[in-house]
């Protein structure tokens, strides 16, 4: 009975999240009623729950985790400024003379969207908003439309500075730490949120890439489908526009130099450079001249809710990580993962097919504080070096977001498009994307040099 209390704490917490009560109500609530019933029955140690306060202490003591509601701050200041709006209309205007080429401009504002906001649903329910009716007017294929929007949105996974990577960075660090305990390493080394971004970059560089790639393709094999903005709706490319593509442009790039550069150089951890972010925001929120009380009060209250959540989940899968060790389920978990066969190869590969389906039904915040913290240590014991799985993560649960049915970007983009655009069309358009994905994801498991490279050169 006592080593089936792991996994029925497990298919408990998933019952409860499909009634629809909150994650980290679901996780917490769950895992101290399982508490009380092992002890209860003799099965578990109340010391494990005396250690929550310590935990929590840790939560509210840990610096890095400060950059998330300066990221997040500067996420909605972007959004609510028009940046994006005026990085859209100034793109399609450039790249609007070739087939594609508005697909391509929509590809290209979603990485510098995703580089400056980090926020998947933010980015994709702006993009869709905003360039889906402009696509739909100038006659694109309603599916190839709705996929580049997105795939392009859920860049926000990949691209640095992501929320997603700076509590995957914090909460790989720790099961990093452990795992090297556990090997009997004493002084153990550290992996940061910075070695995250570094390793981060090109993966997510070449997805950009490869996306435009395909629509490029598109514009040759099926030019219909991917019309160019008619000669006469065209501005003239004079000095007056290229001023104009300057003036929109160079600020947000700009600022992702400023938070970007100034980790990469050892200017700034993470957390100050999130600092920089957040006051870079403000200052393109003044820049548009949107910068004003009522929209201070609304950002401020937005990243209040975001970050205010992201913590309940955090204590909620502490309470949680911590049951479920109570009952033996990380040695469980370790004599699992270590006997299937195909030894590491294996390993990971389970592991990635479950936070692929978990993806479906539940947001990064909840896989990266619930399941990391229990597989991470196993893995990073066989020798996984925690950048490349940190990206592997990140690039598989990024494309189980754009996976149908259940995928959360597509759900995002069906409550902002127009009825004319069918379900089914938005789940074929995602399609290719998904595969260049699984490529990717497929380069990165046989050449872990995309991950690593980089970061060894600059943190050498």
């Amino acid at each position: 009975m006592h080593e089936l209390m792991p996994l029925l704490l497990f298919v408990a917490v998933g019952g409860v999240l499909l009634l629809g009560y909150p994650v980290a109500l679901s996780l917490g609530g769950t895992a101290l009623v399982f508490a009380f019933i092992g002890e209860w029955l003799g099965m578990f140690d109340h010391a494990f729950i005396e250690a929550l306060p310590n935990r929590m202490y840790g939560i509210m003591t840990n610096e890095t985790l400060i950059a998330v509601p300066l990221f997040v701050f500067m996420g909605v200041m972007l959004e609510r400024s028009r940046v994006a709006e005026n990085l859209l209309e100034t793109m399609a205007l450039l790249f609007g003379p070739m087939r594609g080429g508005l697909g391509i401009s929509v590809t290209v504002v979603g990485m510098l969207l995703a580089a400056s906001t980090g926020i998947v649903g933010a980015t994709v329910v702006t993009m869709g908003l905003l360039s889906l009716p402009t696509m739909l007017r100038r006659n694109y294929a309603p599916s190839i439309a709705a996929g580049t929007i997105c795939a392009s949105g859920t860049l926000g996974q990949i691209i640095p500075p992501s929320i997603v990577l700076v509590l995957l960075g914090d909460v790989l660090s720790g099961a990093y730490q452990q795992a090297q305990l556990d090997m009997g390493i004493f002084s153990p080394d550290t992996v940061s949120v910075g070695d995250l971004f570094v390793g981060a970059l090109i993966p997510g560089l070449i997805l950009v890439a490869a996306y435009i790639a395909y629509m490029v393709g598109v514009a040759v094999l099926r030019p219909e489908a991917v019309p160019a903005i008619p000669a006469d709706e065209r501005p003239r490319h004079d000095a007056h526009f290229w001023l104009r593509v300057l003036v929109v442009l160079l600020p947000p790039l700009g600022l992702i130099v400023a938070v970007l550069g100034s980790i990469l150089y050892g200017i700034a951890t993470p957390t100050e450079a999130a600092s920089v972010g957040a006051i870079g925001a403000l200052l393109l929120a003044a820049m548009q001249g949107q910068l004003n009380v009522p929209t201070l009060r609304a950002v401020v209250r937005q990243t209040t809710i975001v970050t205010s959540m992201v913590f309940f989940i955090f204590i909620g899968a502490a309470v949680f990580s911590l049951v479920f060790r109570g009952f033996d389920g990380d040695e469980l978990v370790t004599e699992f993962l270590t006997g299937l066969p195909g030894g590491t190869v294996g390993a990971v590969a389970l592991v990635m097919l479950v936070m692929f389906l978990l993806g479906f039904i539940l947001d990064f915040i909840e896989i990266t504080f619930v399941v990391v913290p229990i597989v991470g240590p196993v893995l990073l014991a066989m020798g996984l070096d925690p950048v490349w799985l940190g990206v592997m993560i990140a690039i598989n649960l990024q494309t189980s977001f754009l996976t149908p049915p259940f995928g959360f970007s597509l759900f995002y983009l069906r409550g902002v498009a127009p009825p004319e655009v069918t379900t089914m069309q938005i789940y074929r358009g995602v399609l290719p994307f998904i595969v260049l994905q699984l490529l990717m994801l497929g380069a990165l498991a046989l050449f872990p040099q995309l991950a690593t490279w980089l970061p060894d050169k600059v943190y050498p």
